[in-house]
């Protein structure tokens, strides 16, 4: 019997009476395990590799597991193992092995999807579901990062809104596996909070229960919110997600500025904001946290390095009615704090380049948060281009790559003197690293060249390379 016929049967479930043969020659009994895992080995699958589906934790004596394309759908089965009566079910393109594990060769982009793994005991009871997700690489570039290195960052722009204005909360550091990422107002990542989600291979948006009609999402992360008002103060997480299935996350706190509240400065509001000053700085200076907006009659206030207010962040106490600084940690040894809340810190290094938050305690014990960040950047360093031309199927393609150490950075392609211009033969890789053009033609030869710019607006351009 062919496999297709076995596993898409539409009026039964295919594999019914294989797991009841299994069932009646086994009466084991399940023990505890820990939580059944799958691996991809290798991380990031071309087309044309075989990929392992590597399974850990596997439950004991069980009677069978079986292997489905998708999350929910058992009639899009793929293969099959029942353990007791050593029957095997798949096609020429699976390996499957008895400890869960599964092997498909010779992947192509029709693969890409969830993968799931269901184990059953002898009463035909699911033990588990486990699943994944397999991206399929056409090519994978050799620059930027995957997950390992600098983590995601996110940059108010502006750092404080007046109501009635846009804003744009620019991330930074995205890893070039991205599958896809999620925007969530607050610190939780709850459903209720959740504004929208970007699907990379669909480049496509999906919004969720947070969302106002007046927010944006693009594929590079960012989130764009136009028509800002006092209800869209606050903080906000991004969610990154990658092809190997593991998330980062990042936080960033738009501030608004009620117009009506203003005086003679432009920044005043009724509410509690925090300014740095500058927002980019080079290591070796010092940043100003100035505080605007301080309550009245405060009791104290309390400075921590990290968006969490926990002892093990707190930088420094000062008790407002008996004039009293404690310092908890080394930032004594090169920071200042003012009676008006704001917050001095010398010397900088990148590690300082963090989210800062100040806590008030007034007489009747209302507590107001605020949240700031500042970025620390270092002088750039000059990028290369590597060039790889590859001919597959007799036809040819070349690779770009733009290597360079530094993150946070921003990075812009020349060809011939003149920026370029994509066209739609050419792939240009999530952090524009990487530029990729298939199909080579003879308008292609010419000069190229990268340049990559910090957030200072500190700039280093490649030499130029001719190619071919």
């Amino acid at each position: 019997m062919g496999v297709t016929s076995v596993l898409l049967c539409q009026r039964c479930n295919p594999w019914q009476g294989l797991l009841l043969t299994a069932s009646l020659l086994t009466c084991w009994h399940l023990s505890t395990t820990s939580k059944v895992t799958i691996e991809l080995v290798p991380p990031q699958v071309v087309e044309g590799e075989d990929v392992l589906f590597l399974v850990h934790n596997l439950p004991e004596n069980l009677t069978a597991f079986a292997w489905f394309k998708g999350r929910t759908n058992m009639k899009r089965g793929i293969a099959l193992y029942a353990l007791a009566s050593n029957i095997h079910v798949h096609s020429d393109r699976e390996t499957l092995y008895s400890n869960g594990s599964l092997i498909i060769h010779n992947i192509t982009q029709k693969d890409r999807d969830y993968y799931t793994l269901r184990t059953f005991n002898g009463h035909l009871k699911a033990v588990s579901t486990t699943t994944t997700f397999l991206h399929v690489n056409l090519f994978l570039w050799n620059c930027g990062r995957f997950v390992t290195s600098a983590q995601p960052s996110i940059e108010s722009m502006p750092s404080i809104i007046t109501e009635g204005q846009h804003v744009l909360l620019h991330v930074h550091n995205l890893p070039e596996n991205l599958q896809g990422f999620l925007w969530f107002k607050g610190m939780t990542v709850f459903r209720h909070f959740e504004i929208g989600r970007y699907i990379i291979g669909r480049k496509s948006a999906v919004f969720g229960p947070a969302y106002s009609g007046r927010e944006k999402l693009d594929s590079d992360g960012s989130l764009l919110i136009k028509n800002v008002t006092q209800n869209d103060a606050g903080l906000y997480t991004l969610r990154v997600l990658g092809t190997d299935m593991k998330s980062e996350e990042a936080h960033v706190e738009i501030q608004v500025n009620n117009p009506h509240f203003q005086c003679c400065d432009s920044t005043t509001s009724s509410k509690l904001m925090i300014e740095a000053v500058p927002r980019y700085a080079a290591e070796g200076t010092s940043v100003l946290l100035l505080v605007h907006n301080l309550p009245e009659e405060l009791i104290s206030f309390t400075w921590y390095n990290s968006m969490y207010r926990v002892p093990a962040f707190k930088i420094v106490d000062y008790h407002v009615i008996w004039n009293i600084t404690t310092w908890v940690n080394e930032y004594g040894r090169r920071g200042m704090v003012y009676a008006n809340g704001s917050l001095l810190l010398q010397n900088i290094v990148e590690k300082d380049a963090r989210m800062y938050t100040l806590e008030t305690l007034n007489v009747n014990y209302t507590v107001e948060r605020a949240h700031v960040q500042f970025y620390v950047n270092k002088a750039v360093t000059q990028p290369f281009v590597q060039i790889t031309d590859t001919t597959v199927n007799a036809h040819r393609s070349v690779t770009f790559t733009c290597v360079t150490p530094d993150m946070a950075i921003s990075i812009l392609w020349f060809f011939n003197s003149h920026t370029l211009q994509p066209t739609e033969r050419m792939t240009l890789s999530s952090t524009k690293c990487g530029l990729r053009i298939d199909d080579v033609r003879s308008e292609d030869a010419g000069e190229y060249q990268c340049v990559v710019t910090n957030r200072a607006g500190d700039a280093k351009a490649s030499h130029p390379v001719w190619w071919p």
